[in-house]
């Protein structure tokens, strides 16, 4: 085992973090403790002005140091959420810039890479990001190196997707420093028999996020979804699959209750809103990157799928 020297950690809580990235990431730090006997782990909580935080699901965090109070901390992880890309606020990144430079290790959950790359602290490092946002990151950032991964421990940076992928992340730490039986006697405590690898996939199978198992529907559905920019017609998409436009067509209304059209419009329509609330991109450039070929048709189709025009769902995103 490496040194059994304290190791302290911050938190910091940005508005509208997640919950359970949060948790995911101390729980192993405090399991670690009690299974060893020993205090290897220190944590602490901060916020930008010394004021408690609310979670996206609305349970403030309270603060147990002031946010220049970090002389002795040695990894500053940031915990973050919806409304993430909101978040442009330039005395945070100088104050993470002035960490990196102290030599303190810097990490970051669900969103928060969002927020070490606004203070240009990924330059040279793997990382990763929630899949929600995973387009949008690298659309502002297409110099970095964004892997997709669980999650990334890069030398001084670590960074995770979110959700019990800081649980993950946080064991493989525990196992590096201390020992894999720890890491793994810490997981089980939660109940998590077997700590994931980083390549781990973050999404469900199609299967399970549509309810079919279908291998031709499978495929026809994994083609539209990497063709939302240069849109396929059915026919070419029967072509590659083996299906005639008919026999496409019983398959969506058997086991997706709607036509292919429809299905393939809706993929469209959900990326777009997903880039107007994630991303910076214009509307024209969110319109030709989910397909339509003029502004004013996308508008139609968008108010006609949401209840609203892109413009409006754009000024509806989270406060951050």
């Amino acid at each position: 085992m490496k040194s059994l020297q304290t190791q302290k950690i911050g938190f910091l809580s940005t508005p509208q973090f997640s919950m359970l990235s949060f948790v995911a990431a101390l729980e192993p730090l405090r399991a670690a403790n009690r299974l060893s006997g020993q205090a290897l782990y220190e944590w602490h909580i901060f916020s930008q002005d010394n004021q408690p935080v609310a979670a996206s699901n609305g349970l403030p965090i309270t603060p147990d140091r002031r946010f220049d109070e970090t002389a002795d901390i040695d990894l500053m992880i940031v915990v973050a959420g919806i409304g993430t890309t909101l978040i442009r606020d330039k005395k945070l990144f100088e104050w993470l810039r002035q960490l990196s430079r102290r030599g303190v290790a810097l990490g970051a959950t669900s969103t928060a890479s969002l927020l070490l790359a606004r203070a240009r602290l990924l330059s040279h490092h793997r990382c990763t990001i929630h899949w929600e946002n995973k387009e949008s990151f690298q659309e502002e950032f297409p110099e970095l190196n964004v892997t997709g991964e669980l999650y990334e421990i890069d030398g001084n940076i670590m960074t995770c997707s979110g959700g019990l992928a800081s649980l993950d992340m946080i064991c493989h730490k525990i196992a590096l420093e201390h020992g894999a039986d720890l890491a793994m006697g810490c997981a089980e405590q939660f109940i998590h028999p077997q700590i994931r690898p980083a390549n781990e996939k973050q999404r469900m199978e199609l299967q399970f996020r549509h309810n079919t198992n279908h291998p031709r529907l499978i495929k026809v559905i994994q083609l539209m979804q990497n063709h939302t920019e240069d849109v396929l017609s059915c026919t070419e998409i029967g072509d590659k699959v083996g299906l005639s436009t008919r026999q496409m067509e019983r398959l969506f209304q058997s086991h997706m209750h709607t036509t292919p059209n429809a299905f393939y419009m809706q993929l469209r329509l959900e990326r777009a809103r997903h880039l107007l609330l994630q991303s910076t991109m214009s509307i024209t450039q969110i319109a030709t990157a989910c397909g339509f070929n003029s502004t004013s048709y996308f508008t139609r189709c968008f108010a006609k799928g949401f209840g609203l025009t892109p413009r409006e769902q754009r000024q509806r995103r989270e406060p951050g």
